[in-house]
């Protein structure tokens, strides 16, 4: 028996387990990841190495459904101290008030991955569950800690087998990404070039690795290219966050030195090209930054109108009333030549961070609160650039509101900036979404094709139990304001005990098929309790799309 401890969305977990440790690893596993390093413009350091492992797994639908359960107590997740709460301050962009009733049409709502009862398997007895989704062609993958389902995105019918735990796909691979299921996980769908991306961590044991297969063709039931990256022995790569670009597959992390001791976000672009081919080795290009910069989030494009060629990855971190941003230039075929350049600070609306970028939000019938996770920005930053060459990053955080009658109400403050390849964007609108007492935290925002926003976030209130409820906006609506509210699923309980863990984030995406209709996933509870959350998934299109 090993006492070990290791994170699953972002919480610090200490359990007893045994741990079955692969004889032999494939690709020289054991020795520490060659790099080469160099500093750049920015001085971040830039690291360059070859992936670790590579193979192929059998067809996702013929692999083995059940997978060991992981019981445990979870904790605070790893905060960056890169970004200070700060004083209470008025908020600088709040909407008071909802605006017409939402004008949208709502699609497919059924239930996703889950412990509460009657649920899809979750597979681990872990929180908070990390929803997240990605849509294709035909499919829809939602991924949780730690597993992942496929259904079919007309009915909503479940693909036979599934879901299955995440790290069976690693089946016979050897090492952390077969022998560990550690959650943290991320699906993701390339539509320029019809591939699912599914990756996670494993932090478990030594080396912490990043685990990622990128499907042979646009079926997530099929089989999958699988590869992993090497961090070492100390570098633990928390809050992994992938985003899809014309050049590559670009992740952020926030690194912590033996996992305790913040050591600033890592970021890296992996040769995606490389993957889909199913070559033996693909490069990861990184950079590591420092302790003064908080969690880093890259873009991640949407649509099929991709930016002019050889456009930088673009990515953001919170600031101080501030957006910091960041660009990522990565050349795979002379690697010294890949630059991160940064930070251009664009200033924002005055904000107070929810909670103080920690735990405040309130439920029915319980004292017990709910993270916040205000610390960060919230994953996507969706990029889109439109038909009439308009670019847009689009982004949202937790924030606290005060005044009104209010003496503590969460919001989500959301932002879309413009032109981001003209050099330093410029924000266009912004807007605090809290129409009333309700909290509203843990978002995720995209638009579609024709500039229609959609906003999906958790809800709670002391008479509101945790809801999943989006909202959106078209062209002609007011700066900054988001329409009336929907929601998508009311939460029957609340979570209680000492279990504060909630998100760490949840995932609105944009469907390839029409480039309208809206995807979002989030969790709630069929009846109050701890670790028996559930998942929802659900669509909608605004008008004229």
């Amino acid at each position: 028996m090993l006492r070990r401890r290791y994170l699953v969305g972002g919480l610090s977990v200490v359990a007893t387990a045994m741990l079955a440790l692969a004889a032999i690893f494939a690709g020289g596993l054991g020795a520490a990841p060659r790099l080469a390093k160099a500093a750049s413009s920015s001085g971040a350091v830039r690291e360059v190495s070859s992936s670790f492992q590579h193979g192929v797994s059998p067809a996702a639908r013929d692999l083995p459904a059940q997978a060991t359960a992981f019981k445990g107590t979870p904790d605070r997740p790893l905060l960056s101290p890169a970004l200070a709460a700060g004083p209470d301050q008025p908020d600088g962009a709040l909407q008071t008030k909802a605006g017409a009733p939402l004008a949208a049409t709502q699609g497919l709502g059924f239930g996703g991955m889950g412990l509460g009862a009657g649920d899809l398997a979750g597979f681990c007895n872990c929180a908070p569950p990390d929803p997240n989704l990605a849509v294709g062609a035909t499919q829809v993958v939602q991924i949780v800690n730690t597993g992942f389902a496929v259904f079919n995105k007309t009915t909503g019918a479940l693909a036979a087998g599934f879901p299955k735990a995440i790290n069976t796909l690693w089946s016979n691979f050897g090492g952390g990404c077969q022998t560990n299921d550690d959650g943290d996980p991320i699906a993701q769908y390339d539509q320029i070039n019809g591939r699912w991306i599914i990756t996670q961590f494993s932090v478990s044991t030594t080396p912490f690795l990043q685990c990622v297969a990128v499907s042979t063709t646009s079926d997530a039931t099929g089989t999958y290219n699988l590869y992993s990256f090497n961090y070492g022995n100390t570098q633990f790569n928390d809050y992994p966050k992938l985003g899809v670009w014309p050049d590559g597959y670009y992740i952020t992390f926030n690194i912590f030195n033996n996992g305790q001791t913040f050591a600033g976000p890592k970021t890296c672009a992996w040769d995606a090209a490389a993957m889909r081919s199913g070559a033996a080795s693909a490069t990861q290009v990184c950079f590591q930054l420092g302790t003064s910069v908080a969690s880093i989030l890259p873009a991640d494009m949407d649509g099929t109108i991709a930016p002019a060629a050889g456009t930088p990855n673009f990515q953001i971190s919170l600031g101080s009333n501030a957006l910091n941003f960041f660009k990522f230039h990565v050349d795979f075929v002379n690697t010294a030549n890949s630059t991160y350049t940064g930070p251009t600070s664009i200033p924002v609306a005055a904000f107070t961070q929810a909670c103080s970028g920690g735990t405040c939000v309130t439920q029915p019938g319980t004292n017990n609160k709910l993270d916040s996770l205000a610390d960060r920005l919230m994953y996507r930053l969706a990029y889109r650039k439109l038909s009439n060459g308009q670019e847009s990053l689009l982004v949202d955080h937790s924030v606290k509101v005060s005044g009104n009658n209010r003496s503590q109400v969460d919001g989500v403050r959301w932002y879309e900036l413009r032109n981001p390849s003209a050099g330093t964007p410029t924000v266009f609108q912004q807007g605090t979404f809290s129409p009333d007492s309700t909290n509203r935290w843990m978002g995720s925002i995209a638009m579609d094709k024709l500039g229609n926003i959609g906003l999906g976030y958790s809800a709670s209130s002391g008479s509101v139990a945790p809801s999943v409820r989006f909202t959106g906006r078209v062209p002609t609506d007011a700066a900054g304001t988001m329409e009336a509210e929907v929601v998508a699923k009311a939460g029957v309980g609340s979570q209680t005990g000492t279990l504060h863990r909630w998100g760490d984030y949840s995932a609105i995406q944009v469907d390839p098929s029409d480039d309208c209709t809206f995807w979002y996933t989030n969790e709630y509870l069929k009846a109050s309790g701890s670790f028996n959350w559930s998942t929802w998934i659900t669509s909608f299109k605004m008008p004229g799309c």
